[in-house]
């Protein structure tokens, strides 16, 4: 790959970008077409082309270049993304569900952080350790949290697991000794409609303990 390519992935930014663009395409792209009149004045706003840019996302450990609109969310990425060698990043462990930060079934790992993937803004990404529920095992070796959860059977009917792991792994990576209390509380912001709460719970504490 060329280094001057490199460069392009790496530098931009998303404030950079978007006074770049100019305030027409940034409207046309948030707004409505009732706001703007119609198509054909979001057309005349925008050139007859959708502003992108070409950026560069560390992803359990590997380096994707994808090209994004200033709108797309890091979730669209992991799922949807083609990087610009024409491969499907597919990714698809990290779920959309309530798409408004809400329910934690999109829960990646940002230099080991919890985040909703759906909520972060794939140019926000750029620079930062990206690490989804397929990166957690070491090859044929599952991460501590998968194998508590296994063996509490902490899921029904799975649809949240891989967001309670994430977010079970990013919680035991900054406490590594939790009482029941900081369990609930590190994982409140992920919702399992089968109620399988307790197992979870008890999977995070065996894994703390493994760890």
């Amino acid at each position: 790959m060329p280094e001057k390519e490199k460069k392009q992935g790496t530098n931009i930014s998303r404030r950079n970008f978007l006074k770049g663009v100019g305030t027409g395409t940034v409207a046309a792209t948030v707004a409505p077409s009732v706001l703007i009149g119609s198509e054909k004045a979001a057309d005349a706003q925008t050139g007859d082309a959708v502003a992108s840019a070409t950026i560069q996302l560390n992803i359990n450990g590997e380096t994707y270049q994808v090209e994004v609109e200033a709108r797309t969310t890091l979730l669209t990425v992991l799922r949807d993304g083609i990087d610009t060698g024409g491969n499907n990043i597919d990714l698809t462990g990290a779920k959309l569900i309530c798409d408004r930060g809400e329910c934690g079934g999109c829960t990646v790992m940002v230099d080991g952080k919890s985040v909703y993937a759906c909520m972060m803004l794939a140019m926000d990404a750029q620079g930062k350790q990206i690490t989804t529920v397929e990166g957690l095992a070491d090859g044929e070796n599952l991460h501590p949290v998968q194998e508590a959860f296994i063996k509490h059977d902490a899921l029904m009917c799975g649809f949240c697991t891989p967001g309670f792991v994430v977010a079970s792994a990013a919680l035991l990576g900054e406490n590594a000794n939790p009482t029941l209390e900081e369990i609930k509380i590190g994982l409140s912001g992920n919702t399992c409609r089968c109620g399988t709460y307790p197992f979870i719970f008890d999977a995070v504490k065996t894994a703390s303990q493994k760890m």
